[in-house]
């Protein structure tokens, strides 16, 4: 190689790998980040293996140079040496220039875009420049990839089918057998040379990435909740949901859809309420006063509980019982109503005489 070629490369590596190894601005906290962190330990051994490759090329120059005193193509080797270190360069000026228009308000697992971008195009800045070493490696050394010689046919033979050309396998008769043998016998079962399907073992490969991957995000830096956690966050949503629905449906209670509240918390509710707003009509204890008595199972205006209800919250204004119905919710009148029910045959002393008709 001459020395025009020596400076060629030499401008090639200095464009391109002190652009890849100075890397994006350390924002603060980035490197708190597991991510970001993963990403840098990327970026290490991407540039440990660039300097063992460019180690490699520098020592594979001077293969190269007995193989040009024997022929030519130094022209050519120049020629790709600047096509490649432009189109590196340019690469590199494109996402210097691209990278600040990210928007920053995206996270990525806690990391924000911008380093985000920065790192992964540092790693694939540095994925490119090991593809150009190992190109300029093969080059340099002479390695050709020798294609096979393509089997003739053989007579008796079946030819091999397009799916076992996909999947590499063959098929074994009686004749061949003896052939793919491996001489491992395992009480009658023998070893044949029929190896596992490429798209058997790209699945396994990718099983393990998938294991990898699974265990960093779930167990080691915690991106994403585990099956236990999922599961309380969606309780916790469902019981959001739940008090929500009960919050907006004790509001749409009315005559014709209330029921008998049996809850302790609400039987107490309509007793404060009945002691607050109802005795010095009904008396303490339901017994009745200037209002009926409520504890006998006699009823003026009806004693079922939807009836008790449209009797609170419309009043009986003829009789001097108002409407109750901007006092209260919803809510508050069924559990009156409901504290009402309980008064039923407690049979309290000096009870007022019966009224209506008995229910």
């Amino acid at each position: 190689m001459n020395r025009k070629s020596l400076y060629l490369l030499a401008i090639f590596f200095l464009r391109v790998l002190p652009a890849a190894a100075q890397g994006p601005p350390r924002p603060s906290g980035v490197l708190d980040n597991p991510v970001a962190q993963l990403l840098l330990a990327i970026i290490t051994g991407l540039l440990i293996a660039i300097a063992v490759l460019a180690n490699a090329v520098i020592g594979a120059m001077d293969i190269y140079r007995e193989r040009m005193k024997k022929g030519g193509g130094t022209a050519a080797m120049t020629t790709g040496i600047i096509i490649t270190g432009l189109l590196l360069s340019n690469t590199g000026m494109a996402q210097d220039t691209q990278a600040p228009a990210a928007a920053t308000a995206t996270t990525i697992s806690g990391l924000s875009l911008v380093p985000f971008c920065l790192l992964v195009s540092v790693i694939a800045l540095e994925l490119l420049v090991i593809f150009v070493l190992l190109w300029m490696l093969r080059h340099l050394v002479g390695i050709a990839r020798k294609r096979k010689p393509k089997p003739l046919p053989v007579p008796g033979k079946p030819s091999i089918s397009w799916w076992e050309k996909i999947n590499s396998t063959r098929s074994v008769d009686a004749a061949s057998e003896q052939e793919q043998d491996l001489g491992h016998d395992f009480d009658g079962i023998r070893e044949l040379n029929n190896p596992t399907p490429p798209w058997w073992k790209w699945g396994f490969y990718f099983s393990i990435g998938f294991a990898v991957v699974y265990l960093w995000v779930y167990h080691v830096s915690h991106s994403a909740p585990l099956q236990l956690e999922e599961l309380a966050i969606a309780e916790a949503k469902a019981e959001a949901a739940r008090r929500e629905y009960l919050a907006n449906a004790a509001n749409n209670i009315d005559e014709n859809n209330v029921e008998l509240l049996t809850d302790p918390a609400d039987i107490a509710g309509g007793q404060q309420l009945y002691a607050a707003n109802c005795t010095a009509c009904h008396g303490a204890a339901g017994q009745g006063m200037v209002g009926p008595n409520l504890t006998d199972a006699y009823w003026l205006h009806g004693g079922k509980v939807n009836q008790v209800f449209r009797t609170i919250k419309y009043g009986v204004p003829e009789k001097g019982m108002k409407a109750w119905k901007d006092d209260f919710s919803p809510r508050q009148i069924a559990q009156l109503a409901s504290f009402i029910k309980t008064l039923q045959g407690t049979n309290p002393p000096d009870a007022r005489e019966p009224q209506g008709t008995m229910e």
